[in-house]
């Protein structure tokens, strides 16, 4: 059982790697266990299964499978200890198994909102920690504590290109689902039609209306697909300007944008909340409040050279907001006596 870790988490961009690699700097072994959801594994059958069976049925299914796999796997590793991202399929009976011979942490980068299978998982771990300050004066006011982890750069994706910077304004992030996002986009598309501006991430899914994706503006704009995060890291590399929206449940923390932008070396815009004034008071990047201050700050960014604050803001991240930084604080809390701490 000595110095190994089982990482268990969403398939999702590189988050998983990040928190292993970061583990492993630490001196741990580490072994990792992705999952996919609404399903696991969500291969072709299974999505035809999800959209055309009774869902509750598949998912409870899918989970005991899950779990049961997992209980397999912890008993073959032994760990030290387990982190989970997320982990909202896990059941609490198996976190309460993990926890007979190992310490167990939950770093939740969703809002709590959008995770209602971990909302109870407090009851069940050694650590839990929520990106978002809001999640953890939900706990507070339970009489449950909770820590404040936000999200990370994982520097092993996120780091300056010796390349071009073709595109004025770029934008990744999830769309469909946010009209905060949208209108935004759509304005800043608006007030600079002379410029270059390329946007990643789900706009309109032809699954969610044909004719609402066949007929969608600005489809220069909007490339209307994901990409990898090699691949986020060069267009943030070729770009002047990189917007990042909070969406709408996020109110109090910064999203992994936040990091990752200025990891990359590029110039970030972002919008305001509480956590984000607080977490840049020297004018590492550019921060609005409402349109006008957004506009303003582009226009700066496109006709100024702003590497002393690239430099800056990154020198800052590199320093205090990396996934090894946030690893060591999981691994502080674990074996600390005081919570509080």
């Amino acid at each position: 059982m000595d110095n190994r870790v089982l990482v268990i988490g969403p398939n999702y961009f590189n988050y998983l790697k990040a928190s292993a690699s970061a583990f492993e700097r630490c001196g741990y072994t580490v072994v990792t266990d992705a999952y996919d959801t609404p399903v696991h594994p969500y291969t072709t059958i299974m999505k035809w299964r999800y959209k055309f069976c009774n869902r509750e049925k598949l998912q409870r299914q899918s989970i005991e499978n899950y779990n049961r796999h997992l209980t397999e796997l912890f008993n073959k590793v032994q760990p030290e200890i387990v982190f989970i991202m997320n982990g909202e399929i896990i059941l609490p009976s198996t976190l309460d198994y993990f926890r007979r011979i190992s310490k167990v942490a939950v770093w939740l980068y969703d809002s709590l909102d959008k995770l209602p299978g971990s909302k109870n998982h407090i009851d069940h771990v050694d650590a839990m920690c929520c990106f978002e300050q809001e999640d953890v004066s939900y706990y507070t006011k339970q009489g449950k504590f909770a820590y404040f982890l936000p999200q990370a750069c994982d520097t092993d994706t996120y780091h300056p290109l010796n390349v071009y910077k073709d595109i004025d304004i770029s934008f990744v992030g999830h769309i469909f689902y946010s009209p905060k996002r949208k209108e935004t986009l759509n304005a800043v598309i608006e007030e600079f039609p002379e410029c270059k501006i390329v946007v990643y991430g789900l706009y309109q899914p032809w699954f969610k209306g044909f004719w609402k994706w066949l007929t969608r503006k600005h489809k220069d704009v909007y490339k209307n697909c994901m990409i990898s995060a090699d691949r986020v890291n060069e267009l943030y590399n070729s770009s002047k300007v990189v917007l990042n929206i909070h969406q709408e449940s996020q109110k109090q923390g910064a999203n992994p944008r936040t990091f990752e932008i200025i990891g990359s070396g590029a110039y970030q815009v972002c919008d305001s909340n509480p956590y984000i004034e607080e977490l840049f008071t020297d004018g590492e990047i550019g921060v609005y409040h409402n349109y006008d201050e957004l506009f303003s700050l582009i226009r700066k960014g496109l006709t100024t050279n702003k590497s002393d604050t690239i430099t800056k803001a990154r020198e800052y991240v590199l320093a205090n907001h990396s996934f090894d930084r946030r690893i060591e604080k999981v691994i502080e809390w674990l074996y600390s006596e005081n919570k509080n701490s």
